[in-house]
């Protein structure tokens, strides 16, 4: 009800000041949706069930990006901008109808407090990290504010790690943190996050930019990235069944940093059906690690702790994708620092060879993480269908 109300008020907008309070707005609305839905989805399905149900649950976030951009250049050049928000609307009407059918009213039976002093400090933190790295993106980078912002919001995030840790109910329970499986899908999948959530965002730019195409060859291009995660989809609850989550968060996270680093080979003269190749190969691996760390975060987790896994991994996950852009862009201008050390004149595409070889590294660093896990990690999961 929230999501849908702000999308009418986004629709309604007729300045940038409400169009930014009503889109954040939107995104708390957004923010309640997910981690409540998921958990509601994981607290009734049996263990067994869980590599299907999150499989399940991935595909919106691998369709959108291949849909999105389309329909969103549809309406803006055939309508109105404020049509992008509008057609949220049947959307939000028809989800709240299910729901409140389908989902049930499941409450716990002593609700502890809202940690407040935990929700304030985790909350200006983050918030000042994620504003002092968006700064970056932009052409001409404040660099002072940009820096104190993300000091600042550092020593404020070590502060509240403090406080979550010292409190009997907190805001995030980090005592979770102690499980292997669920540690190993929070900082290995956040570096994964990381690297594979810029390259959407910097391979345009690479091709239009880098090489001089136009924008309609360089989106066409991407979309070989989302059919790769669409393609293999079907078969990633069989391939975590047949080779285990150690294996296949490995495999993803160094054939990820592989992908990525070829991207970093590419020049205008590369033939474009070894650009397809490559990309709908990051593509398939993209999906696979997305799934495999998706779903094993929850894999040891006891039923009396999954709201607070849930809430911790959502937080974890939302920040890093969050911010993958702004490490693209970040990494983008170390490449362009580097050329111009070098006596280059910074532009062309070799900053991007830089970028995209800083992002292959810290995707495969994930597999490290993967494959500290023991053999027989997320079993429970892949045991039976």
């Amino acid at each position: 009800a929230v999501f849908t109300l702000a999308s009418v008020l986004c629709a309604q907008s007729t300045s940038l000041a409400e169009l930014t309070a009503t889109r954040l707005l939107q995104g708390i609305g957004g923010a309640l949706m997910v981690p409540v839905g998921r958990l509601v989805v994981l607290r009734r399905a049996e263990k067994s069930d869980i590599i299907r149900v999150i499989a399940y649950l991935t595909w919106p976030a691998l369709v959108a990006p291949v849909v999105a951009p389309a329909l969103g250049g549809a309406i803006v050049t055939y309508a109105s901008w404020r049509w992008i928000f509008l057609v949220n609307v049947p959307l939000g009407l028809v989800a709240l109808l299910v729901a409140s059918r389908v989902v049930p009213d499941v409450r716990a039976d002593r609700p502890a407090g809202l940690d407040w002093q935990g929700f304030l400090l985790t909350g200006l933190g983050l918030g000042l990290i994620v504003y002092g790295l968006e700064l970056i993106e932009g052409g001409t980078v404040p660099w002072a504010l940009a820096g104190a912002c993300v000091g600042v919001g550092s020593v404020v995030i070590w502060r509240a790690a403090g406080h979550l840790q010292r409190r009997v109910h907190p805001l995030l329970d980090l005592a979770i943190l102690r499980i292997p499986t669920f540690r190993a899908a929070s900082v290995g999948g956040s570096l994964f996050r990381l690297a594979i959530g810029a390259a959407p965002f910097l391979l345009p730019l690479q091709f239009q930019d880098g090489f001089g195409w136009s924008p309609l060859r360089s989106g066409l291009l991407v979309v070989s990235l989302f059919v790769g995660n669409i393609a293999i989809k079907p078969f990633t609850t069989r391939i975590l069944r047949r080779f285990g989550f150690r294996a296949v968060l490995g495999t993803s996270a160094a054939a990820a940093g592989a992908t990525l680093a070829a991207c970093a080979a590419f020049t205008a003269h590369t033939p474009l059906t070894v650009i397809v190749v490559v990309l709908a190969a990051s593509g398939v691996f993209r999906s696979t690690g997305f799934t495999a760390y998706n779903t094993i975060v929850f894999a040891d987790v006891p039923p009396g702790d999954m709201s607070s896994a849930n809430t911790l991994s959502s937080t974890v996950q939302q920040v890093t994708m969050g911010v993958s852009v702004t490490i693209g862009a970040l990494v983008l201008h170390a490449g362009t620092w580097l050329e111009r050390a070098a006596g280059s004149s910074g532009t062309g595409s070799a900053p991007f060879a830089v970028a995209f070889a800083v992002l292959a590294l810290v995707a495969g660093s994930a597999s490290v993480e993967a494959l500290l896990l023991p053999r027989e990690a997320g079993s429970s999961l892949a045991a039976s269908s």
